[in-house]
């Protein structure tokens, strides 16, 4: 997919399983199973998907994928496979390595968006993945992270991202941004506190990265808020401007966390808002 100087790309970089309750909140498992159906542990398949934005000069990666340095214990709990994707073997098939990335736009930093910003090399030290690159994250939701709350402090590993931000590589932001010309950082607070959403345009035509907002196709309907958000009320206010905003201008969104579709359209019916027709972002 190409919008004006940037050529997008879905980049796969594993799979995880998370509890399908928590992921859709208050709504009946008898809904949410249709679509997403849960296995013997109640937890549901979900995708670690990158975005990689390019042009001449840049090689701009959207999160990280969840990484690999995870013990057996987490590993078997959230179900972290990459038998079938790997972020390297991803990036080997477009013909990119680790180290072509030129900057690194983490969402936020929960443990399966930030998991993959850092590796531990065989002396055992904490290095960037992407050596290269400058990786963003805003102040207010790296002052989140490293205190977190009782509720989410499960979701953050300190130790994926703190190492960063001591080696000069975490560039922190105040506030909205256009990072790059027709790259916009905008701002969620619902998942978590200055969550960063991502809206690439050149006028005519428009993707919007809502990062946890709205993590899969299943979870455009307004009431399909993941019960894992922090303040489900501000994100439910704020899927309501998204969402008009994207059926209005004609908007695609991109999903994380869909194991099926990285990207659809987004269409408004008698009953409310639903995802519209796939569309194809994956590497040539």
């Amino acid at each position: 997919m190409h919008i004006g100087r940037y050529k997008l790309t879905a980049l796969e970089t594993g799979r995880f399983y998370l509890d399908g309750g928590a992921m859709f909140g208050v709504i009946p498992k008898v809904l949410w199973n249709k679509s997403n159906p849960a296995d013997e542990r109640n937890r549901i398949e979900l995708a670690l998907r990158t975005l990689l934005i390019r042009d001449d000069k840049h090689c701009i990666m959207v999160d990280t994928g969840i990484g690999e340095n995870w013990d057996e214990k987490l590993s078997d709990i959230y179900g972290i496979d990459h038998s079938k994707f790997m972020l390297k073997n991803s990036l080997a098939s477009i013909g990119m390595s680790t180290k072509d990335i030129t900057d690194v736009i983490i969402t936020h930093l929960h443990f399966d968006h930030a998991g993959g910003a850092t590796y531990v090399d065989k002396d055992g030290s904490i290095r960037p993945t992407f050596p290269n690159a400058t990786y963003y994250i805003q102040r207010k939701h790296y002052e989140w992270a490293v205190k977190p709350s009782l509720k989410d402090q499960a979701s953050f590993v300190g130790e994926k991202y703190i190492p960063l931000y001591e080696q000069g590589k975490l560039k922190l932001l105040e506030g909205e941004v256009e990072l790059y010309p027709g790259i916009f950082i905008k701002l969620s607070d619902g998942h978590t506190i200055a969550q960063q959403t991502i809206l690439i345009t050149d006028g005519k035509r428009t993707l919007y990265h809502p990062g946890d907002m709205i993590p899969t196709s299943s979870h455009v309907p307004l009431p399909f808020i993941m019960g894992y958000d922090n303040f489900p009320l501000i994100t439910l206010e704020e899927k309501k401007s998204i969402l008009s905003r994207a059926v209005s201008g004609d908007w695609i969104l991109f999903f994380e966390h869909d194991p099926k579709y990285p990207a659809t359209s987004v269409e408004k019916t008698e009953k409310g808002y639903r995802a519209g027709k796939p569309v194809g972002m994956n590497a040539e």
